[in-house]
């Protein structure tokens, strides 16, 4: 909102649990932003309870964690293009600049691909060593792309039932055990190798750190966007515990709920 040119035309889609007080959210959001247009869509946690299979770190198994897997059913069919964000991140440039992404004539959504990354690491043996499950990938070149930040068809997602196929795959998650990381790998074997690629300077992601460790990391090089705390490390819980790592600084000044932090030299 601070960082975009045009903030009367951003209009954002808050997600939240169902069990949360919708009415102090509201009022939190209004007494921060007071010109902000927003709505705020409670998510049923039993939408995706049944589905959801233990991770390599329980904070991933969180229901809300899945509802961006929902959004063409939460948010209402008006709504025909959405930029999907997660909460531990910080958008230093126009968000009006990533909603524009093109995204061709059959592109569902749009993201920043990482290639190099080692993409079999996403998926148990048990998937690699079944030809019908490690074929989904044949003539696809799959990349890894981090869903904490995305442009999404809402009207493609519908038309194609984008939320069915990722439902089918955790469904057989929980059969097989095909894989060990939350909400990610359904979308890598729906979508990676078809999707729109986005330039890496829109999701400086990892600063949080791996899902075990949470060790502090330094930015991969290039320009910066999008600063993203996805791992298990997040700013606001280092920079409580006075234990913040060098990027946490860049997190604390967007803070509303603390005073502004100092920070040794």
């Amino acid at each position: 909102f601070q960082h975009t040119s045009c903030p009367q035309n951003v209009f954002f889609h808050f997600v939240a649990s169902a069990s949360a007080d919708a009415s102090l959210l509201r009022a939190t959001i209004s007494a921060s932003f007071p010109y902000l247009n927003f709505k705020i869509y409670r998510f049923q946690d039993s939408a995706v309870a049944g589905l959801i299979s233990t991770s390599i770190r329980s904070a991933l198994d969180c229901p809300l964690n899945y509802a961006r897997s929902y959004l063409a059913d939460l948010l209402p069919t008006c709504v025909r293009r959405v930029v999907y964000l997660d909460s531990d991140l910080v958008l230093v440039d126009d968000i009006a600049k990533l909603a524009a992404i093109p995204l061709g004539a059959e592109k569902v959504l749009a993201a920043p691909e990482y290639c190099n990354a080692n993409f079999t690491s996403y998926f148990t043996p048990t998937f690699w060593s079944n030809p019908s499950l490690s074929l989904t990938f044949a003539n696809r070149k799959a990349c890894y792309f981090n869903t904490g930040v995305m442009v999404i068809d809402l009207e493609r997602w519908r038309a194609g039932d984008y939320t069915t196929k990722i439902e089918e795959w955790m469904e057989l998650q929980k059969r097989m055990r095909i894989y060990e990381l939350g909400s990610l790998p359904p979308f890598l074997l729906v979508f990676a190798g078809n999707i729109a690629a986005v330039d890496h300077r829109w999701n400086q992601h990892g600063l949080g750190g791996d899902n075990f460790r949470g060790l502090c990391r330094d930015l991969h090089p290039g320009p910066v966007s999008l600063l993203h705390w996805s791992g298990k490390g997040k700013p606001w819980a280092r920079l409580d515990a006075s234990r913040p790592c060098p990027l946490d600084a860049l997190w604390a000044p967007y803070d509303l709920l603390k005073p502004p932090y100092s920070f040794d030299s």
